[in-house]
């Protein structure tokens, strides 16, 4: 828990940074922060930015043209994205991605703070719905202190117990839905109580099941503290235009007790009551009216507490509020455009999300190459004609196994051998074929002819796809 002192009255926003650090005091795992709960805007926020790890939950059961619309199916080297399927070779797409979500951190951070860490971070969220789980058996803050320090009895051991159930369950279903993202989740449900799951999805939801409980349930914010690097990696992406959890010293200054029948005008103190609710409901535990710390997650229920402070005394509210340094310091607040950072984040984020796209759209079910063969490279047969030798290698990326035809044009007097024979591939994997092309001698117009295979197949569905690879056919100098 991070604790403080009152400092002195501090006249300027500038000045009031000069010693906040002097009053940190990161709490080492020593205490257990009970945070009160409160509704409220940033609350709702909370709740439904955490609705997006429904996905994580519920994706793997999403089917698509019967087989499971997301699956990364690891041993067979195939990633089915809905009607997409990438292989291996198509994985440099990945490189983009990580790219795109590294500089969308950063941007995100320059620009409002560790909003990622306050209202996605799946820490931040798991530790949220475990705590909630602790009030709704438990009790609020002072009941929960209070069962802590209290001895060992029936009632205790019962509601500890259900809790820490409930704790183990959730990360159970965790680690189970991780797992169910590698494989065919209904057949999952199946196999894994029967004992014929592979083993690799019982070690791997058993860490997720314990990491999962010691994390959200003992470490809470030790994790932001100790474990996590973003927190130090964030923070020193902010400046005085980044827009975070703010207290506004110069109005709140010097802290005072309020009565009602005080006018506002005549107050001899500023506009914090010290009523100390920003620290009571801070995940982290820390006092934000010491300023950006390190333990500051940017979750926003601070501004809810002291808003609701605020209504009930008759002040305006906004004491705590999202702003910048330059705001609270009087500065002119520059608009996003005119930052340069903005600029060169938002092109690395175009340029990779526009790879990604390309990539994606440009990922054809099927894919030719053609080897020429270097020994000999041609043979000369008995009747007059040129023989090459090509080794074709047809990449079926499709989830089905496909009769794939090979023609080829690039000369009016070309043959190939066994045309119309067709190379049966299969889902996923590289089929190789050797074919023979042959061009009377007397045809050939030069040493070096190009020439273009083509390779078709129908699918199931009834669509046509095809893939062709330019090659070469070499004969003798004319």
């Amino acid at each position: 828990m991070i604790t403080s002192k009152h400092d002195a009255p501090h006249p300027s926003a500038v000045d009031d940074l000069y010693d906040e650090a002097d009053h940190w005091h990161v709490n080492t795992g020593g205490q257990t922060i009970h945070a009160k709960r409160i509704e409220g805007r940033w609350r709702r926020i909370k709740w439904l930015t955490a609705s997006v790890w429904l996905i994580y939950f519920l994706g793997p059961y999403l089917r698509w043209d019967g087989q499971q619309a997301v699956l990364f199916d690891i041993p067979n080297r195939q990633y089915h994205l809905f009607s997409t399927t990438v292989l291996p070779q198509d994985f440099w797409m990945l490189s983009l991605l990580l790219l795109f979500f590294a500089i969308l951190l950063a941007v995100v951070t320059a620009l409002v703070g560790r909003v990622w860490c306050g209202f996605f971070c799946f820490q931040t969220v798991w530790t949220d719905i475990y705590t909630l789980i602790e009030e709704k058996l438990e009790g609020p803050p002072p009941a929960r202190r209070k069962l802590d320090q209290s001895p060992i009895s029936l009632d205790k051991l019962r509601l500890k117990a259900i809790k820490h159930a409930l704790w183990l369950l959730i990360g159970f279903l965790t680690g189970f839905s991780f797992v169910s993202w590698f494989t065919d989740a209904p057949t999952l449900w199946t196999t894994f109580f029967v004992g014929e799951a592979n083993g690799a999805a019982y070690i791997t939801v058993a860490l997720f099941t314990v990491g999962t409980y010691v994390l959200a349930g003992f470490l809470r914010e030790q994790t932001c503290f100790w474990l996590c690097p973003y927190a130090r990696i964030q923070g020193v992406m902010l400046d005085t235009t980044t827009i975070v959890p703010t207290y506004d010293r110069a109005r709140g200054e010097p802290r005072g007790r309020v009565r009602r029948d005080v006018a506002g005008e005549g107050r001899a103190s500023g506009d914090c009551v010290d009523c100390n609710q920003c620290v009571a409901v801070c995940p982290t535990g820390i006092d934000i009216r010491h300023g950006q710390q390190e333990g500051c997650i940017t979750c926003a229920l601070c501004l809810d507490a002291c808003d609701q402070v605020m209504d009930k005394v008759g002040r305006p509210r906004g004491l705590i509020r999202y702003a910048s340094l330059d705001e609270l310091e009087g500065r002119p607040v520059r608009n996003l455009l005119r930052r340069p950072r903005v600029w060169v984040y938002s092109t690395i984020l175009l340029l990779s999300l526009s790879g990604i796209l390309y990539g994606l759209t440009a990922i054809a079910p099927l894919e030719l190459k053609a080897l020429h063969e270097r020994a000999p490279l041609y043979v000369l047969l008995s009747d007059g004609s040129i023989q090459n030798r090509y080794t074709l290698k047809i990449l079926n990326k499709s989830p089905e196994r496909l009769a794939v035809t090979i023609r080829v044009s690039g000369h009016d007097d070309l043959t190939l051998v066994d045309a119309g024979k067709p190379v049966m591939t299969e889902p996923g994997g590289v089929t190789p074929t050797t074919v023979f092309v042959r061009i009377p001698k007397r045809a050939l117009a030069a040493e070096q002819q190009g020439i273009v295979f083509h390779a078709e197949a129908i699918r199931d569905t009834g669509l046509r796809v095809e893939a062709e690879r330019e090659s070469v056919f070499v004969g003798p100098r004319p």
